[in-house]
């Protein structure tokens, strides 16, 4: 049976990332069947977090921070501002999760016990891979989730020029080869914050990827396409930008709640500037700052049902958000190049249900809902934008948009303990990386969540690559949080 089992795994019928099997080689999912899956705080470091009335049920556990030395690996540092991340199931029950240490322009593999306790700690890109270039957010491909795999997609987005790429890993490659890295010239030379595979049913036979450009430039942040007619072809496909109705509308054209024809129109250039100019030129929608992309999971039709943030600035706010938005894309059936484009969550609109908005950044959609994280850029000219960093709910089936947790490092423990000050420039932390780790894991309404501690400074910190110099990295904190209980 076990000999059986690895065929099928072989095929694409059985991962051993997301099952097992015993000795008599039966197949047994994450959770069943006595699961020692046991989630607790781990950290040494508190979950500065507080949430909100109506999710006082939900559990958030602490199970690890930059200042944690773990048993295996105690000289491993959790790296500055992680961001990204994926999460494998080992055949021994042991788990891999790959993060993205946006900061220190490297990508760190960590590895949790069968109780889901991490362990031990690597770096598996460093920072003279990447060109020191900031490894934003990332996602995760599988065979069971999208036909192919599994490896890693991760956003260069800010640092050195131009190495702005999609950069593309392997789960379990070597930390001996950490300055290796391989790029996806194909996918073209934006801001990248994350390129995110759709799911296998959403286009069978096809590869279908959603880049997100954080740029605030000329040419905006540009949501693009890279499509190729082979499954698993990262290399040898086409390039796209979205283009709504005839190129002439802007951001600030769009009206909440109505649907725009929309096409993606092919680009031939793939260098940074060339690309720009390029979608200028073909009227490209410019947005301000894509941020993170995700699709909703269930159906092939689900699969096709895109939202993205723009995360906003003040920069071309006469034409493009401030303060931030949220966008439903949905696909054609038969065809990837067109579609409808919805502006949903409108920050900018401070009479409606966003009117809280304060820079959304990364998105997590699971069949139902969409958890949106923000990144505040430090906005003060309006009360309602007074507030930490936010993570919100939103109800995909009703419209309902729901705040689950606020950032609480403003804390006077917080203070006391040198984890924050009341009035650092950058005292506003980060709510990052989500991700649904439920069948993962084999515990239902599972979560993985960050924190970037901007305020909390320690230079022990400082090059966990080893790669570089201590000028070429970051000295603040991560936090990396489980939360349970929310609905998928």
């Amino acid at each position: 049976m076990k000999t059986i089992s690895k065929i099928l795994a072989l095929a694409g019928l059985i991962t051993f990332a997301a099952c097992d099997s015993d000795d008599n080689g039966t197949i047994t999912l994450p959770g069943e069947n006595n699961s020692v899956i046991d989630l607790k705080n781990h950290s040494t470091t508190p979950a500065f977090v507080t949430k909100q009335s109506e999710f006082n049920n939900i559990e958030v556990y602490s199970i690890l921070s930059s200042e944690d030395a773990l048993e295996q690996s105690p000289n491993f540092v959790y790296g500055s501002m992680a961001d990204g991340c994926g999460l494998l199931r080992n055949q021994d029950g042991t788990f891999t999760l790959i993060n993205n240490i946006e900061a220190d322009y490297s990508i760190a593999r960590i590895t949790l016990d069968e109780t889901f306790k991490p362990v031990k700690g690597e770096y598996i890109l460093n920072s003279e891979a990447t060109g020191n270039t900031a490894q934003c957010s990332g996602s995760l491909i599988t065979p069971e989730e999208h036909g192919f795999g599994p490896v890693y997609l991760s956003g260069g987005e800010w640092g050195a020029m131009p190495t702005n790429n999609v950069f593309v890993v392997d789960p379990y490659k070597s930390a001996n080869d950490a300055s290796i890295a391989e790029v996806l010239p194909a996918m073209g030379q934006w801001t990248i914050e994350n390129a995110v595979a759709l799911g296998k049913d959403a286009y069978p036979n096809k590869t279908v990827v959603m880049i997100g450009d954080d740029s605030r430039g000329d040419a905006g942040g540009q949501l693009a396409m890279y499509v190729s007619n082979t499954v698993g072809d990262l290399h040898g496909g086409n390039l796209y930008g979205l283009k709504v109705g005839d190129g002439t509308i802007t951001d600030n054209d769009l009206i909440t709640g109505t649907e725009y024809n929309v096409e993606f129109v092919q680009l031939e250039q793939t260098t940074y500037n060339e690309l720009n100019n390029e979608s200028i030129a073909k009227g490209v929608m410019a947005f301000n700052r894509v941020e993170d992309i995700d699709y909703r999971k269930g159906s092939a039709a689900a699969n096709r049902e895109i939202y993205f943030n723009a995360t906003g600035h003040t920069s071309n706010s006469d034409t493009r958000t401030k303060y931030g938005r949220t966008y439903k894309l949905v696909l054609d059936e038969n065809n990837p190049l067109t579609g409808k484009l919805t502006l949903v969550l409108n920050g900018d609109d401070l009479a409606g249900k966003a009117k809280t908005f304060h820079s959304p950044d990364n998105i997590l959609v699971t069949e139902n809902y969409a958890y949106i994280q923000e990144d505040p850029n430090g906005y003060v000219d309006d009360m309602v934008k007074q507030h930490d960093a936010y993570l919100y709910q939103y109800d995909l089936n009703t419209g309902d948009f729901k705040v689950v947790l606020e950032s609480a490092h403003r804390t006077v423990e917080a203070v006391d303990n040198g984890y924050a000050s009341f009035d650092d420039r950058w005292g506003r932390w980060e709510l990052t990386g989500m991700i649904d780790i439920s069948d993962v894991i084999g515990e239902p309404d599972t979560f993985l969540l960050i924190q970037q501690a901007h305020s909390w400074k320690n230079d022990a910190f400082l090059n966990p690559d080893n790669a570089g110099t201590d000028a070429n990295s970051s000295n603040e904190g991560s936090i990396l949080l489980v939360v349970k209980g929310l609905a998928r």
